[in-house]
């Protein structure tokens, strides 16, 4: 039986922390180990340009991505890793379907909006074209499944909407992905504001932080007394519960919410504990990246091999769509 497509990216700004390692790619290993798929993970750097950026950190920044890929877990034995730019065809591909997809479709998106809003002075037609280049992305590798966090499912839904539109149109067979989720599909921000974002200052954790700068961020998380009638469902509180679950387990938990409603939580204590959890399970990515940054050698060849891959299977559904559509 012929191995199902996985294809999951991130974007170049900077690197990873705990909402891109639980909300994608914890969902990137464990398809990554199913032998039932055919992995390909990318860096999005192409993506990247659709916000404010720097270009002379922009080269750095995606191999500190594929760094935190690989210190991840992620497997170029079993997953092609690759960078976004280095196959072209994924643009020339985006083209094509944004013939069958409207202005006005694309307009609506909510997360269009929120972006426009974030960054009022950076309303370009690359933004507005982002969840085209992201159809081409997934589409041109015809992937089922795409480990992303439940923000993205509005982008998922439009690839969805392309492939059946090309479909109809052209009497293709691209597959409609679905999303896989994980149990942190959506890690809440420090602040206790929103989702953890790199670009919102204080409101994430590094993969890369040592457990001093763990302990300082968690610091900071802002709280309350301590005790009360009801589970705080929202802000800072709610940040922390959230993260226990997540590392310490769904038991631990259950006892600080007992706590809450009883004698009361000494925020100082859990905040330590939870630093510690975190900590531990960075450790062994914290170790693997050191061996890959002490041989950037091995590095340039695990990309290299990733986008040569990528090129050929690319490649093919590319000139597949463009004999269906006449050219």
């Amino acid at each position: 039986m012929a191995q199902k497509r996985v294809l999951s990216g991130i974007r170049a700004t900077g690197r990873l922390h705990l909402g891109n390692y639980l909300g994608a790619v914890k969902g990137m290993l464990a398809l990554q180990d199913d032998p039932t798929y055919e992995t390909f993970y990318m860096v999005a750097d192409l993506h990247t340009l659709t916000t404010p950026y720097d270009p002379k950190s922009l080269k750095k920044d995606v191999r500190e991505v594929v760094l935190d890929y690989l210190a991840a877990g992620l497997d170029p034995e079993k997953s092609t890793i690759f960078v976004q730019s280095q196959v072209p065809d994924h643009v020339e591909l985006s083209y094509l379907f944004s013939t069958v997809i409207s202005l006005a479709r694309m307009q609506h998106l909510p997360t269009y909006k929120e972006k426009v809003k974030q960054y009022p002075e950076s309303s370009t037609v690359a933004l507005l074209y982002y969840p085209v280049l992201m159809a081409a992305d997934i589409l041109v590798y015809k992937a089922e499944a795409v480990p992303v966090g439940i923000d993205q499912e509005p982008h998922l839904e439009i690839t969805r909407e392309i492939a059946r539109k090309m479909n109809s149109a052209y009497s293709l067979d691209l597959p409609e992905p679905k999303r896989f989720a994980t149990k942190g599909e959506y890690i809440p921000s420090l602040t206790g504001e929103g989702k953890m974002s790199k670009s919102v200052e204080g409101s994430f954790i590094n993969l890369t932080d040592d457990l001093d700068t763990i302990k300082s961020k968690l610091a900071k998380v802002p709280t309350d007394s301590g005790k009360g009638d009801e589970i705080p469902e929202r802000g800072g509180v709610a940040v922390l519960l959230t993260l226990v679950d997540l590392f310490e387990g769904e038991g631990k938990k259950k006892e600080y919410k007992q706590r809450y409603l009883g004698e009361g939580i000494k925020y100082s204590e859990l905040k330590d504990k939870l630093a510690e959890a975190i900590f531990e399970e960075l450790k062994p990515v914290q170790e693997r990246r050191k061996k890959y940054e002490e041989n950037p050698e091995l590095v340039d060849k695990i990309m290299n091999e990733g986008a040569e891959k990528a090129r050929k299977v690319a490649r093919e559904t590319l000139q597949e769509v463009k004999g269906a559509m006449g050219l």
